[in-house]
């Protein structure tokens, strides 16, 4: 059977939303089913988009049908420019990938136009920081640099001794919307990952007024991924959520216990500005972060980090000091 697959056009994040469904029509035996695994990983032959199936990798090849962008291009601009969907033409699927051969993972969305993000969203955990849990959605932001990908190291800057973890939900917009009715709010959504709100909590809280933006935005703080799973078939509240450091479990929740709920978040974001394909929202952590602990915990060179949530998979990295200051 041929495997070439005729992608949808559209939005920044509508062409993986079309390889999956055109996959599950005219691919019935590869036993695809509703909840697709998609990354893009860096291999010896490049940037490389794959999918999982009955635990292995495979290759999804992108054709560009002017053929005047590689396909390490292709996958930029597929993923950040929506006008550009119109240039892709066919995908294939190719053979399988060793894990051997991943150099490293790249972020599902490597360069987001948003990066929103939600402060106690859990109850327990904004009780366990001293603070009233929330009567609306406490929104912030994080710069798009700091995002990393599965497998990257998280770095401790010299300027801070407080670098704290946060395992979180990470909703991925697909389609663009104002004022979206909360009835409606997850038709917007393309998919989901695993993330990790990493922050440093002396410049979050102890700089004169406090600097959330800036305290959570230093280079590595936004880890997500590995996978990109399309919203088909995932209940976004009713999935479990844990963060491991070195092997011990430090956060377990779930999202069930949100405030706010992702509909909720769409709803309240989206009154105030035009969610677009491909933004993210970090939709809060639960109780357990190592501010919160007695004795306080703190991330230390060579510490080993997961993030895993259920149906969605486990985001890995290794913390290390950075560089001494020239």
């Amino acid at each position: 059977m041929d495997s070439r697959l005729s992608v949808h056009r559209g939005g920044r994040l509508e062409w993986a939303v079309g390889i999956v469904g055109i996959m599950d029509q005219q691919r019935p035996e590869a036993g695809i089913g509703e909840t697709v695994k998609l990354g893009i990983c860096i291999t010896p032959d490049g940037p490389t988009l794959v999918s999982e199936k009955f635990g292995a990798l495979h290759k999804v090849l992108l054709r560009v049908g002017s053929g005047s962008l590689s396909e390490k291009d292709a996958i930029q601009t597929v993923v950040s420019d929506a006008e550009s969907a119109s240039l892709l033409k066919e995908a294939e699927l190719a053979g399988e990938i060793r894990a051997a051969d991943i150099v490293k993972w790249l972020p599902p969305i490597p360069r987001p136009g948003k990066v929103l993000c939600v402060g106690l969203n859990y109850a327990n955990h904004a009780i366990e920081t001293g603070k009233t849990p929330p009567a609306e959605p406490l929104i912030f932001s994080k710069l798009g640099t700091c995002l990393r990908g599965c497998g990257d190291d998280i770095v401790l800057p010299n300027v801070t001794d407080m670098v704290d973890f946060e395992a979180e939900l990470v909703v991925i917009i697909g389609k663009e919307g104002r004022d979206i009715p909360q009835a409606k709010a997850l038709e917007y959504v393309a998919g989901y990952t695993c993330g990790n709100d990493v922050s440093a909590r002396d410049w979050q809280k102890g700089k004169p007024g406090g600097q959330w933006l800036l305290g959570k935005s230093f280079d590595s703080f936004a880890p997500t991924g590995p996978w990109f799973i399309p919203a088909k078939g995932i209940d976004p509240q009713d999935l479990k959520v844990q963060l491991r450091l070195n092997g011990e479990t430090m956060q377990d929740g779930h999202t069930s216990k949100m405030l706010f709920p992702v509909e909720k978040l769409i709803a309240y974001i989206s009154q105030v500005c035009t969610l677009e394909p491909g933004d993210l929202i970090f939709t809060g952590t639960p109780q357990g972060v190592g501010v919160a602990r007695d004795p306080q915990v703190f991330l230390q060179p060579g510490d080993c980090v997961e993030v895993e949530i259920s149906e969605l998979g486990v985001l890995r990295n290794s913390v290390v000091a950075a560089k001494p200051s020239a």
